[in-house]
């Protein structure tokens, strides 16, 4: 099955009339979508016939789906989802596809929901244009309410919709990066609206973006909420070490009370690290399950070599290593950045606290260490894409929806100049020349690991002295598991094939 839809699963596909159905049917034999039609539509492979009406199947699969794919007059639509509608943060991505197959448009949900990308990728499977109406689009802008996804940051607090407009209508924002990456700044077109500032003299004026480790309490966000938004770059691993059946509300109040008492923002927050004699301490676990966080668990032997500010020779004795919650800390940081031999004192922001809380059991000893690279949380995509001949008409359409869908495009410029129709606003796009292929898939490959999709182009065809054996080779040379990152590799017709075709010469027993 396609991975490139994975983002927008389930999908409901519905349509009304045989011909509705017929357009949406790429879209199950990529396994993209279950597509619903009505009980007279008959002889479509794979459709499932609704028995009850429209908009009550439509409730039942409202809640269920993230996305609903509809072939059918747009006004018909807008009446049988308005019922529905609670909340764009909640609400799925709503995409209307005209009976002509010409266009696909983003309804609702564009930006949080995906529907504007989406759009784009049904536009790519059927060959139709997507219709994107916000403003973000007209100014070749991701939408700041999505912008900071592809690297998992968390929303903060602030006036989204004040912000959001300010960007529609031309005006300037301030950006005040502290942590996190800067690539996306890389995506922004020429003429953009965003200026960027230090923490030190933002101006008190225009409205800011922070994107910030630190909590809306910190005196460095002193902008009024009216004119200001956060988001929260995952940079913080949390030590935590406890003694034994301490109960997650212990752990809980001390992760809360130690980020409040230095301005922290737990939505920062990237991990739990302690020793491995702690994996499965209940209240830890249960901590790290409601909050949605990876646990980071290390041996007392990998610990004993971090230099600490603070080490413990009661706690040596106890359990082999002078520290646990500086230790994890910053071991966490070194292990998810790829050097674990790396770990130093000089990422702990906040030395080890130890945390009771007045009538519960137990104890907490928490540090907290800030990473220069975020942790994304998702499961990065390598793709391998085939582009054709030079033709834009002779790309597959899984090959653009693959272009289309990525966080990231890397090629040689040429190459990159030749799919220009197919990017759109707020990707990452990297070219290096064309002597620098070994680098070109060691770059994807890192940034694949990190957590993005990553799409890597070459013409004609990806596996004939294209890109596709060197990032294999790259990958196994570098210990690849098979599974992370995810591999898919988008065939393209080559030069020979397009050739033959041209001047009329089949390739045939000779050329076998």
């Amino acid at each position: 099955m396609s991975l490139v839809f994975s983002d927008f699963q389930p999908i409901a596909a519905i349509a009304t009339t045989a011909t509705g159905a017929n357009i949406l049917l790429p879209l199950i034999q990529s396994h993209a979508a279950n597509l619903w039609v009505a009980p007279s539509v008959t002889g479509i492979p794979g459709a499932k016939p609704y028995a009850d009406s429209l908009s009550t199947h439509l409730e039942q699969l409202w809640t269920s789906h993230r996305s609903v794919v509809f072939c059918l007059a747009t006004g018909a639509v807008v009446r049988l989802i308005a019922p529905l509608l609670k909340d764009k943060a909640t609400d799925p991505a709503i995409v209307v596809v005209d009976e002509t197959g010409q266009f696909v448009i983003s309804l609702c949900g564009g930006h949080q929901a995906g529907a504007d990308q989406l759009a784009r990728l049904i536009a790519a499977e059927i060959g139709a244009t997507p219709i994107l109406t916000g403003a973000a689009n007209r100014a070749e802008l991701p939408g700041i309410d999505v912008m900071g996804v592809p690297f998992g940051w968390k929303k903060g607090e602030g006036n989204w919709t004040e912000v959001s407009a300010a960007i529609a209508r031309g005006e300037t924002v301030q950006v005040i990066q502290e942590a996190g990456s800067t690539l996306w700044q890389t995506a922004l077109p020429a003429k953009h609206p965003l200026i960027f500032h230090s923490t030190e003299q933002p101006s008190s004026s225009l409205p800011k973006i922070h994107i910030t480790h630190h909590s809306p309490s910190s005196p460095l966000l002193s902008a009024p909420a009216s004119s200001s938004i956060s988001w929260h770059p995952r940079v913080l691993w949390v030590g935590i070490g406890c003694e034994r059946g301490t109960p997650k509300a212990v752990i809980d109040y001390a992760v809360q009370s130690v980020f409040v008492a230095n301005h922290l923002a737990e939505a920062a927050i990237a991990g739990i690290a302690t020793i491995d004699l702690k994996a499965d301490e209940v209240g830890l676990v249960e901590v790290c399950c409601d909050r949605s966080l990876p646990l980071a668990c290390f041996s007392a032997e990998t610990l004993r070599d971090v230099t600490v500010p603070n080490p413990s020779d009661v706690v040596k004795a106890e359990i082999g290593t002078p520290s646990v919650a500086e230790a994890s800390a910053l071991t966490a940081i070194a292990s998810f950045q790829g050097n674990v031999a790396a770990a130093a004192s000089g990422g702990l922001i906040v030395p080890k606290q130890i945390v009771r809380l007045e009538g519960q059991p137990g104890a907490v000893t928490i540090a907290i260490a800030q990473a220069e690279q975020e942790y994304t949380g998702r499961s990065g995509n390598l793709w391998l894409v085939g582009t054709g001949p030079g033709c834009l008409d002779q790309i597959t359409p899984a090959a653009k929806t693959a272009i289309a869908e990525a966080d990231v495009v890397i090629g040689y410029s040429l190459y990159m100049e030749l799919i220009q129709p197919l990017l759109h606003p707020g990707q990452i796009i990297e070219t290096l020349p064309i002597t620098q292929e070994r680098q070109r898939a060691e770059r994807a490959i890192e940034l694949a690991k990190w957590g993005l999709t990553v799409a890597v182009i070459s013409s004609g065809d990806c596996g004939i002295y294209g890109m596709a054996g060197l990032v294999m080779e790259q990958l196994q040379a570098q210990g690849w598991d098979g599974q992370t990152p995810a591999v898919q590799v988008f065939p393209g017709i080559t030069a020979l094939q397009s050739a033959a075709s041209r001047v009329g010469t089949p390739l045939m027993h000779d050329f076998c």
